[in-house]
């Protein structure tokens, strides 16, 4: 688990360059797994990576995540989603107030419900009452426009990880992989002139990570999620299950493809009989599988496999992957990224593409017919900007 957020201001240089030059963004993640909200600097333009600032961790109470837990699967309007809404915006102005210097912020809600072909994506808050409190741009609602426009509108992190791998020097193809409450890969060809070419990237949600195994931990043992992965370490997982697991239609479609949080909540009563340890292992290895599975799609072989989200630091997790992947496994703290944190960087990044125009999804990352620029723009004043 990430360390809550210290006393204090946190402060950072403004540089501004004018034109297209870097600037200074505040962004912000609440992922699936509802732990809390990430804030994080980072000096870019919108292609390339200049320098890392400050960051934070707001966790969210227990109150808090029983809030947000039972808005989940709904829709604006639906019981529970005003207050889980104004939760996740209390929860963000409080962390995203502490930063100083930031010239523009990336706000990415909570996802609540994601179902691209049918009712779309909604995550939860709203970016204009924040672009109030912050007295700065703040871009929001990233996901919108591109399923409205055809694509799964997920994962959009792929185009920082492309930034990201030539920030660690990648000259050939590399993945990323988060493990959050659901599990996302990145195939990447560093060799291509931007993410939206054509071959550069490959991005799809490979299916459960963490919200199985912390679903689990909370039924049975009133704990958030399994620390270490010591109880699935002690546990023998059910192969089984994960055949059986691996045989959902899910696994066929080619990708892109996404998932909501709660598409493989069934999974937990596949392992109802089991004890505590071996359901937990069983669970652990059924994302590891995915990922396995997952990987078949590679266009072409990668030199390793880097993981972020809070799935690295589960040892079961990362022995598993180590075990099912035919390539290296590492989180990407070997590559000097740090993974608590590249996903809130990520729509610091994108909050950046936003404003100037550029793309923040294409055809390999989402399926979406072609490169799209996502986001809205709510400026202090309440002007707001496609």
């Amino acid at each position: 688990m990430k360390a809550p957020l210290s006393g204090g201001r946190l402060t950072v240089g403004t540089q501004r360059s004018g034109g297209a030059g870097p600037v200074w963004a505040l962004g912000t993640m609440s992922g699936t797994s509802l732990d809390g909200v990430d804030a994080s600097m980072l000096l870019t333009d919108g292609m390339r990576i200049f320098d890392f600032g400050p960051h934070a961790f707001r966790p969210y109470s227990a109150a808090e995540q029983a809030v947000l837990r039972a808005a989940l699967g709904r829709w604006p309007g639906e019981p529970g989603v005003a207050e889980a809404a104004c939760i996740v915006e209390e929860a963000h102005a409080e962390v995203m107030e502490r930063f100083q210097g930031a010239e523009i912020a990336g706000f990415h809600g909570q996802t609540l419900a994601h179902d691209p072909q049918g009712h779309g994506t909604h995550q939860a808050g709203d970016g204009g009452l924040l672009a109030q409190v912050l007295g700065v741009p703040v871009v929001w609602d990233f996901r919108s426009a591109d399923v409205t426009l055809g694509g799964q509108g997920a994962p959009l992190a792929p185009f920082y990880h492309f930034a990201c791998a030539r920030r660690i020097g990648a000259t050939g193809p590399v993945a990323f992989l988060n493990m959050g409450g659901v599990g996302n890969l990145t195939w990447i060809d560093p060799a291509q002139p931007g993410p939206e070419v054509p071959g550069a990237l490959l991005a799809f949600d490979t299916g459960p990570a963490n919200a199985p195994v912390n679903d689990l931990m909370q039924a049975r043992r009133g704990l958030s999620h399994d620390e270490g992965g010591r109880l699935a370490a002690s546990g023998r997982a059910d192969e089984a299950v994960v055949a059986r697991f691996l045989a959902l239609p899910y696994f066929l479609k080619i990708p892109p493809k996404s998932l909501d949080r709660n598409d493989f909540h069934a999974l937990l009563d596949q392992v109802a009989d089991l004890s505590d340890a071996d359901a937990a292992a069983t669970l652990t290895a059924c994302a590891a599988a995915a990922v396995a599975r997952g990987a078949e799609h590679f266009p072409a072989p990668v030199a390793r496999v880097l993981v972020t989200g809070g799935g690295r630091h589960n040892a079961a997790l990362m022995a598993e992957l180590g075990r099912r992947l035919p390539c290296p496994v590492a989180p990407v703290e070997a590559a000097d990224l740090d993974g608590d944190m590249l996903e809130a960087q990520a729509f610091a990044f994108l909050a950046v593409r936003v404003a100037r125009g550029l793309p923040t999804s294409a055809p390999g990352t989402t399926g979406v017919a072609a490169a799209v620029g996502g986001g809205r723009i709510s400026r202090p004043e309440g002007k707001d900007a496609a």
